[in-house]
């Protein structure tokens, strides 16, 4: 269990951060908070405790959770860059079907927002499913030129055109030639 001494100096840190993250100054935060300004600067200095309503006022003021700034666990947020090299990335090749499809989605993001990477050779062709109801494609062609074919509905995109169809019947995308389309699956 954490001493009296390291809540206090986590919730200062926490409160002059949450202050700071916010551009509010202390006699900015006293005013909508209630607490004096010297005493929001006394609690910043690790020189005073505040009372229970007076830390129930900053948070409401701060719009912060109460709990939150006395979790010890909490940790203090760190830039987030994920990396994946290309031989990382996983790949689904049907060299009979004339596509490979480099999946750039994470996993977790399967039935949500799923992001796809596809190169088609000349006549390629990738026919699916109907996918859960209320699925939507966005697809754009980076080079080539595509057939896209939604419930018996076809269109013909040229590299740099975008189309959005109804996924949640049978559907299909065949390559005229050479091609590269981007594809994001959006379910409802």
């Amino acid at each position: 269990m954490p001493s009296n001494a390291e809540i206090t100096q986590r919730l200062a840190m926490r409160l002059k951060n949450e202050r700071t993250s916010k551009g509010l100054s202390l006699e900015a935060l006293a005013k909508l908070s209630g607490v004096s300004r010297s005493m929001l600067s006394q609690i910043e200095r690790e020189e005073a405790s505040p009372t229970v309503a007076s830390l129930w006022n900053l948070t409401n003021a701060l719009n912060v959770d109460f709990a939150e700034l006395l979790d010890a666990e909490k940790q203090e947020e760190q830039p987030f860059i994920e990396v994946l090299r290309e031989s990382q990335i996983p790949v689904i090749h049907r060299k009979e079907n004339g596509f490979l499809i480099r999946i750039l989605s994470a996993p977790e993001d399967v039935g949500d927002t799923e992001v796809y990477d596809i190169s088609f050779e000349k006549n390629g062709l990738l026919d699916s499913s109907a996918h859960r109801s209320g699925c939507i494609e966005h697809l754009t062609v980076y080079s080539g030129s595509i057939t896209v074919t939604s419930d018996g509905h076809s269109a013909e995109l040229n590299a740099g055109d975008t189309a959005r169809y109804k996924a949640d019947q049978e559907h299909s995308i065949r390559a005229k030639k050479k091609s590269r389309i981007v594809l994001i699956v959006k379910s409802n």
